[in-house]
């Protein structure tokens, strides 16, 4: 008799809290499985978008020329009120939402420096590569890339031991976990503030200190983050990470981490109950959230000028759950609202894509 026909006898004859116990354990691995392919496959879907656009655009005359940048020499330490957007991958060519994130934050922070941070940079000549965003966000004069160095950002954090010891097993949502890694050690080293990289700003973000974004009643988002330097807060958040690190639950090191820590920062089992204490502050759902993850398709859809301004109102940025949105195309004629958004936040990303898409 074959060992397969074994198992389903045995699985027959156990009992009903058996078989179910076993159901369970089969279908959450099942699930599991699925959820990485997924994943896996949202980061691959970014291939062709930019591979026929040109590798240059040419600065509108009403913006001052940026400063020369020289990859070869360190940068100075950053003073506190950066803003700081980062990728942790090896690219180097950002997206247009990326595009629109940096411009957006530019505009609206006319005096304030927009540090892009890009792994992909790390070893690279004294030159910067040749790409349309590159090209684009350079002719914005308060706008930098700069090499992201982990080893680096870590050194002299609990993060350092955790990164040299990373490499030793798979991880599945690598980048992902480096990214929420990354923000929490900035924010300790220089504060200021942290964006990712598929939020589009809509004020100015300059007011909020020691501060982080709602995402639902039950979980705070790390994607919005605005902190003194060497805050208690995000020390305890860069100690939570290690002390209970768990590279094979989605959100484990970022949102739920943040959730986890605000939580005993408070002495609460709930959000409910706090929204601020001890000088944090959990800023309202409709400040960086308006849209939740859920309902993500919205950013996709038409949208009436009275439902706009409804919508966001109380918005300071919107966070647009790349993840999820970005293998859908819009037009950036159209009347969705991402489209209404690129073209009153980052008008020139806007223009670059009529031309070229």
């Amino acid at each position: 008799m074959s060992k397969q026909l074994v198992c389903v006898l045995k699985f027959l004859r156990g009992s009903t809290n058996q078989r179910m116990c076993a159901l369970f354990a089969v279908t959450f691995k099942l699930m599991f499985l699925v959820s990485i392919m997924v994943y896996w496959m949202a980061e691959s879907r970014y291939k062709t978008q930019l591979h026929s656009l040109p590798l240059e655009v040419k600065c509108p005359l009403v913006l001052p020329s940026p400063p020369p940048l020289v990859l070869g020499e360190p940068p100075p330490p950053p003073p506190p009120g950066d803003i700081f957007f980062v990728e942790t991958s090896d690219r180097t060519d950002p997206s247009f939402l990326f595009m629109c994130s940096a411009e957006s934050a530019s505009r609206t922070h006319p005096g304030t420096r927009i540090v892009v941070l890009m792994k992909g940079l790390v070893g690279r000549n004294s030159t910067l590569p040749k790409h349309l965003g590159v090209s684009l966000l350079r002719c914005f004069s308060n706008v930098e890339f700069q090499p992201l160095d982990l080893t680096d950002l870590f050194e002299g954090t609990p993060l350092a031991s955790w990164y040299s010891s990373l490499h030793q097993r798979w991880q599945p949502y690598l980048l992902p976990i480096l990214s929420d890694a990354a923000r929490i050690a900035i924010m300790w080293k220089f504060g200021g503030i942290y964006l990712d990289t598929d939020f589009i700003v809509l004020k100015n973000l300059k007011n909020f200190t020691n501060a982080l974004g709602t995402q639902s009643k039950y979980v705070l988002n790390g994607a919005f983050l605005a902190f003194e330097p060497r805050h208690e807060f995000i020390q305890l958040c860069m100690q939570d990470f290690v002390d209970h690190y768990n590279g094979w639950i989605w959100g484990h090191q970022g949102p739920q981490l943040l959730t986890r820590v605000f939580k005993k920062w408070c002495g609460s089992r709930s959000l409910q109950d706090h929204q601020s204490c001890k000088g944090v502050r959990a800023l309202p759902q409709e400040a960086f959230y308006p849209i939740t993850w859920q309902n993500w398709k919205k950013y996709f859809e038409a949208i009436s000028l009275r439902e706009y301004e409804a919508l966001l109102s109380k918005t300071y940025a919107v966070h647009v759950w790349n993840t999820k949105s970005q293998s859908v195309s819009f037009d950036v004629t159209s009347k969705v609202l991402l489209a209404k958004l690129y073209s009153r936040y980052c008008p020139m990303t806007s223009e670059v894509m009529k031309m070229y898409l």
